[in-house]
């Protein structure tokens, strides 16, 4: 039993260093002003480079957005966490240098509209980083994929495993320059394990 104990922790902790490692990976070469669309607790913002002059992280749950004030208390750079939707972004037309969403996409009502007011927000030429779950390539993943979302919706706050993020990206007015598909977990066994990393421009 204690062997199964140490094993546990030893992959939760492995896991936390893969995730900080994707999050730096996300946020890497960064720079003036930078809005977090979904920001969640905040586990983005120590990761931020230091030529992020600005990031305003938007988050629409009050306890979410609570651990992530505090979260900004110890980030490199100034961040200001507000109340707000991703369909109805805080800031001004063409004002943002960057955008981020992380594991965002799955769980709106509608990607399509997030990523319009995404495009909204920002400059042309401006950036927009994504780091998202994703629809399997293949025969039989996807299909299972199909299959559990809407058990794996109401387990995991609405998180739909079964969504193709890389064409919402496209469709909404981005090109796609850089773009990575991994697994984080083993299709077709955890419908959420395929994953896209990458940068779009606003076009």
């Amino acid at each position: 039993m204690r062997r199964s104990v140490r094993r546990s922790a030893r992959q939760l902790r492995a896991e936390a260093v893969g995730r900080a490692v994707l999050r730096e990976k996300l946020l890497e070469g960064l720079r003036g002003r930078v809005i977090e669309i979904g920001a969640g607790q905040g586990l983005n913002f120590i990761h931020y480079p230091p030529d992020v002059a600005e990031l305003r992280a938007v988050e629409p749950d009050d306890v979410l957005r609570d651990f992530a004030a505090g979260a900004a208390k110890v980030a490199r750079i100034p961040v200001d966490v507000v109340a707000g939707e991703a369909t109805a972004l805080p800031v001004a037309d063409a004002s943002q240098d960057a955008a981020v969403v992380s594991l965002l996409l799955c769980t709106v009502p509608s990607p399509d509209r997030v990523l319009a007011e995404v495009r909204r927000c920002l400059r042309p030429g401006g950036e927009l980083r994504f780091y998202e779950h994703v629809r399997a390539p293949g025969h039989v993943a996807p299909y299972v994929q199909d299959a559990a979302t809407p058990v794996w919706m109401r387990c995991f706050r609405g998180c739909h495993p079964n969504r193709d993020a890389e064409s919402a990206i496209r469709r909404a007015g981005f090109d796609i320059v850089e773009v990575e598909h991994f697994n984080v977990g083993t299709p077709p066994l955890n419908p959420a394990a395929p994953h896209i990393l990458g940068r779009a421009i606003r076009a």
